[in-house]
Parts: structure tokens; sequence; C-alpha cells
């Protein structure tokens, strides 16, 4: 049981890093004409994520288990969230960072709560990707502007569909 647990989030955690690529990608392509100067951070975000993104599937790979059922519908959404949220600007993308990352991050608390007695393995790949995120979740909270008009329609939004989304990947 405890090892299935930990095969399960690895698999979920590898297909939301490709959806978090996926996100940054399309946003570095829009953010072309509409906030250039966002390019350079996105870049480097982008950087983070492929390498949590690699980080689960070597994981995966020495575990001997397939990726989530989900991959591609992260990989999709995630193109598409960051091709719309790029192209509403610098507030968009910031509300975008600031309602995935926020979701992120409670899952991985709780996915170190509950791996930490049962899967040293896979807590410590969980582990390694937080202070990260918690860089990209603080950097899109302060970088929302108040008063903006995307970041209340966009946070619950896109918060309820990342929970979706996990809550999906979990039970493929």
């Amino acid at each position: 049981m405890s090892t299935r647990l930990g095969d399960r989030i690895l698999k979920v955690d590898h297909a939301g890093e490709h959806g978090a690529v996926n996100i940054y990608r399309a946003q570095i392509l829009m953010t072309r004409w509409t906030a250039p100067h966002l390019t350079p951070l996105l870049r480097h975000f982008l950087e983070h994520e492929l390498g949590h993104r690699a980080l689960f599937r070597n994981r995966l790979q020495a575990r001997g288990i397939r990726r989530c059922r989900s991959y591609l519908l992260c990989g999709v959404g995630g193109w598409a969230l960051g091709l719309v949220t790029g192209l509403l600007g610098a507030s968009a993308i910031a509300a975008t960072t600031y309602a995935v990352e926020s979701v992120v991050l409670q899952h991985l608390m709780e996915q170190r709560q509950q791996l930490e007695p049962i899967d040293p393995d896979a807590f410590d790949a969980v582990s390694r990707i937080v202070a990260e995120e918690q860089e990209h979740h603080d950097h899109g909270r302060d970088t929302m502007r108040a008063g903006a008009f995307w970041p209340p329609i966009l946070t619950p939004v896109v918060r309820a569909s990342t929970e979706a989304v996990i809550w999906l990947g979990m039970r493929l």
C-alpha cells in the first residue's frame, strides 16, 4: 500500500510538472508581445519546472512505472492556460502563477506528511521541489497588482482547475 501511494503521487506530480512546463512555454511565447520584461523570469521558472519534471520522470523510471494517464491532459491544459494568460498580460500571468502554486504547495505539504513514514524515496523527490515552487508562488503573489482586472477572475478558476486535474490524476 505505501509504495503504491508513493508511486501514484510521483506519477501525478510528474504529470503536473509537465503541465507547468507547458504553461511557462506558452506564456514565454506570448510575452514577446504582451509583457517582454517577464520573459527572463518565466525562462528561469521554466528551468525549475523542467528540472522537477525530470526528477519525477527519473524516479518513475527507477521504479519501473509508466507515467500518469493524465500526463497529456496536463500538457494540453497547461499549454492552453499559458497561451490565454500570456496573451492577457503580466497581471494574468502573476495571478495564474499564484493560483497554481497555491494549490501545488498545499498538495506537496500533504504529500510530504503522507509519504514521510512510508516511502522515503518519494518523500525526498517531493521535498526537493518545495523551495522553488514556493519561490514561484511568492513572486506571483507579490507581483499581482492591487485592483487589477484579472486576479479576482483567474485565481479561483485556475485554483479549481488545478484541484480538478490533481483529483482526476489520482484516480486515473
